[in-house]
């Protein structure tokens, strides 16, 4: 079963407007590291205003280089794809300087409640502060001077996870649910498995001829990606239930076997993802857990 063919071959031009096509331009934070490749990447969008997609990290320099890129035009909106703080926490900064509305699907929340003793173990990357102008819901058309976008909800990656349809150019503005040099992280309780592939189904039948992303380069092979993507899902799914054959395991187990080929310091993120996909696993019915879903829970076939 193949995956997607993941594309690391990317320059980032950290703080340089890069031309994505004749109405994009791409400016990338330089915020490296092991789950945002080379940065985080900021979108404008316009000609004689402009949208900023995703202003980034709470980085000055960052915030600087984004708004000599603006120049002298009018931004009249921030569209934020998502509540991690390499994404959202610069708007702030810059509807400051610009009096920018700034639209999202709404505050960080997670996918589902904590259980009972249950720590979050991803609260230090959410934006917790933030909080939206403008509520943005499925369908919604936003529109200024010269484009327009077609919201579109992408829950999975976060429970607030947005995407962003530009008319006219068909290109979607993903965030982090796909990215063309890596698998999206889905770790509970801000993710969702059952989510993420319920999206991903939704993507893969819109027919979108470029995806832009949140960190790396753009996915231009967009139906051979997504599909690569869900089978890569599936299998990974399918190594879980493998590994269950053998009689009931903990996730630090099977994450031992499963993984044993990544590096060791990514297995804690590696832990989360798995619990995403025996969550999945456990609402279908296939597998069942001596405790509610947990990094500490047993794990066995039905």
């Amino acid at each position: 079963m193949t995956g997607p063919r993941f594309n690391r071959d990317f320059d980032p031009q950290h703080g340089v407007a890069v031309r994505e096509s004749d109405r994009v331009r791409r400016v990338t934070a330089n915020n490296p590291g092991p789950f945002t490749f080379h940065g985080t990447n900021t979108f404008l969008v316009g000609d004689r205003s402009v949208a900023i997609i995703d202003p980034g990290p709470d980085d000055p320099a960052h915030v600087e280089a984004v708004m000599a890129a603006v120049g002298d035009r009018e931004v009249s909106h921030i569209l934020v794809t998502h509540t991690h703080r390499d994404h959202s926490p610069a708007s702030a900064a810059i509807k400051a300087r610009t009096g920018a509305p700034i639209f999202a699907e709404g505050p960080h929340r997670p996918a589902r409640e904590l259980a009972l003793g249950e720590i979050n173990p991803l609260d230090a990357s959410a934006d917790l502060g933030f909080d939206p102008d403008v509520r943005v819901k499925h369908g919604d058309r936003i529109e200024g001077d010269g484009w327009a976008f077609k919201a579109v909800a992408t829950p999975g990656h976060t429970a607030n996870h947005f995407a962003f349809a530009l008319e006219g150019e068909d290109i979607l503005f993903v965030g982090d649910h796909v990215m063309a040099w890596s698998t999206s992280i889905v770790a509970p309780p801000d993710g969702s498995m059952a989510d993420y592939m319920r999206s991903l189904d939704h993507l893969m039948v819109r027919g979108d001829a470029r995806l832009l992303s949140g960190h790396g380069g753009p996915v231009t092979e967009v139906p051979d990606f997504l599909a690569g993507l869900k089978r890569h899902r599936e299998g990974r799914e399918a190594a879980v239930l493998d590994q269950l054959t053998h009689g009931p395991q903990s996730i630090l187990d099977m994450v031992a076997t499963i993984y044993s080929d990544v590096d060791k310091s990514l297995h804690p993120a590696a832990s989360l993802s798995m619990l995403a996909q025996l969550e999945y696993l456990v609402e279908r019915g296939l597998v069942e857990a001596s405790e509610p879903p947990s990094l500490t829970a047993i794990f066995r076939l039905v």
